[in-house]
């Protein structure tokens, strides 16, 4: 079975996320600020939860998020972080069928290539396992080739996702940034953002 070449990378975009879930402390305030100003700690939690585990796994599928999903607190099962790392793997066996790769998926109305959906979920994947990290006082370990990627899918969305208020403007930086600082920065992010 040939997989398609961008699948070890969302599978380890996967794995960075589930980390990062992994060490949010259980008694962190859910309504501690986020770098994600529309979003508090519960509000950026279930969002990451929900489309980059269950909508992963469902575009994948091509079926749609049931509004039971929608409107679940993950938070609010103890058992959040475990159940979000099962529900990573399941997304990410889903995407290892080649067929899951090939033609559109309707994003309400609007079709967007398979492949092209899978890069914006590695996308939210690792920016927002990043805000979580800095929200809940952790760190996220995204390697160099990792970073690179995201760095590339960041500079060729950047300017369509401001149009709708996805991404702030670039944050300037140093001419010696990392490639992960670049890639946050690029997406309106400010890397030393603290709670």
């Amino acid at each position: 079975m040939n997989v398609h070449p961008m699948h070890p990378f969302l599978a380890r975009a996967t794995s960075v996320a589930a980390d990062v879930a992994a060490a949010v402390p259980a008694g962190h305030p859910l309504d501690a600020p986020t770098p994600c100003t529309d979003f508090d700690t519960r509000a950026l939690v279930n969002h990451w939860v929900l489309y980059t585990s269950h909508g992963l796994e469902h575009r994948a599928r091509r079926a749609e998020l049931p509004q039971e999903l929608i409107e679940r607190d993950f938070t609010a099962d103890a058992e959040w972080r475990s159940a979000y790392a099962a529900q990573l793997d399941r997304a990410v066996a889903a995407w290892a069928e080649p067929a899951a790769w090939e033609g559109d998926v309707d994003l309400g109305g609007s079709p967007v290539p398979a492949v092209g959906i899978a890069r914006m979920l590695i996308l939210e994947l690792l920016l927002h396992g990043w805000d979580v990290a800095r929200a809940t006082g952790g760190e996220i370990e995204v390697d160099e080739e990792l970073a690179s990627v995201a760095l590339e899918i960041v500079e060729e969305n950047a300017e369509l996702y401001r149009q709708y208020a996805g991404f702030a403007e670039t944050v300037a930086l140093p001419d010696d940034a990392s490639t992960w600082d670049r890639a946050l920065a690029a997406s309106g992010r400010d890397p030393h953002w603290k709670a």
